[in-house]
């Protein structure tokens, strides 16, 4: 049984521990945080990762950052602003990074209080609990006996608070007893796919079978694919979606085969900032994460890497986005607006 990806133990005087995802599927270590800079670093390195639980993990951020410029003589609404300016940065891609510390400072300003701070992370934390379900319970459907069901990089509970986005559909139909068999791609260069999604899958007692990342259109191509559901790390107002990088060559795959391919992903996901994915950054990571693995070497001695975070995969190769609040499809401006930013 996995420990809980991201909790706050205590109340202001506590701490943030993370279950550090790097050292899955070998072993369990849970990190506790009383410093921001741990929290950050937990952030970069992907000790926490998935953009709904660095959401999380950012709100509580801001109360162990917030308490600790305090401790050296800040005042309140500078020791929020630094902190809030250091988690930003900590990862550009993941909107909900930026959602959470935006919503925990504007709390502050409201109520200038550590409470307020740690009371408004733990409705983020409450809240992700609860929009995972919503999402499984919109996707469930789409799930019919028998279906192959591809994913790509891990959107399942290590990524959130709750049961996930893409994995919260499975996990949904899996409780209502549908049968099928999901593919997870391993997800290079750090093996999200077959490290985590694999495991979690396989906890739940759902089928699952690892595939090496290039093998996916091939197996389209032979009809062994059904249907594809990712997650998303930011979607822009027009659909499209930033995702782990692969993403976009499936949807490639996905649309040449006519497989209808699904994002999942709750409203705080969707960036209405972004008019389309040019909006969104992309990290660039650490080459030393394509050209080493384990601290092994695993490419040419001289060689050099290029290794972005995510790609974007154009709404069009979309046949819908399941969300918290519903099914969008097609993926329309009009759609998402209607549904999602109504109420912004």
């Amino acid at each position: 049984m996995l420990a809980p990806t991201v909790e706050w133990q205590g109340e202001t005087d506590g701490y943030l521990a993370l279950l550090d995802q790097t050292l899955l599927p070998e072993k369990q270590l849970v990190l506790e945080h009383r410093e921001l800079a741990g929290v950050i670093d937990s952030i970069k390195r992907l000790a926490v990762r998935g953009a709904p639980a660095i959401g999380v993990a950012a709100g509580y951020g801001m109360v162990v950052g917030v308490r600790e410029a305090m401790a050296t003589g800040q005042d309140f609404a500078s020791a929020m602003d630094g902190t809030a300016t250091l988690l930003h940065a900590a990862r550009p891609t993941a909107v909900n990074l930026s959602w959470a510390v935006h919503r925990v400072h504007d709390r502050g300003r409201r109520e200038p209080k550590l409470e307020a701070l740690l009371a408004e992370a733990r409705d983020i934390h409450k809240e992700d609990v609860a929009l995972c379900l919503q999402i499984g319970e919109h996707g469930a459907s789409l799930i019919r006996d028998g279906m192959r069901v591809l994913t790509h990089c891990n959107a399942g509970r290590l990524a959130t608070s709750g049961d996930g986005t893409a994995l919260a559909v499975f996990f949904a139909a899996h409780r209502q007893g549908r049968k099928f068999r999901v593919l997870a791609d391993e997800t290079r260069p750090l093996l999200q796919g077959s490290r985590l999604t694999a495991l979690e899958l396989a906890e739940e007692g759902i089928p699952v079978d690892v595939i090496a990342d290039s093998a996916a259109a091939g197996l389209m191509a032979r009809g062994e694919i059904d249907m594809v559901i990712t997650g998303a790390d930011r979607i822009a107002a027009n659909g499209d979606v930033a995702n782990k990088v692969g993403t976009y060559s499936v949807s490639l795959a996905a649309k040449a085969h006519g497989i209808p391919m699904y994002v999942a992903a709750p409203a705080s996901t969707f960036d209405q900032a972004a008019a389309s994915g040019k909006d969104i950054p992309i990290e660039d990571r650490d080459p030393d994460e394509v050209l080493n693995f384990g601290n092994q070497p695993v490419a040419a001695p001289g060689a050099g890497a290029k290794n972005p975070a995510f790609d974007l995969t154009p709404a069009e190769n979309l046949a819908g986005l399941i969300t918290d609040r519903g099914l969008i499809s097609p993926v329309t401006r009009e759609e998402i607006k209607a549904l999602v930013f109504q109420d912004r």
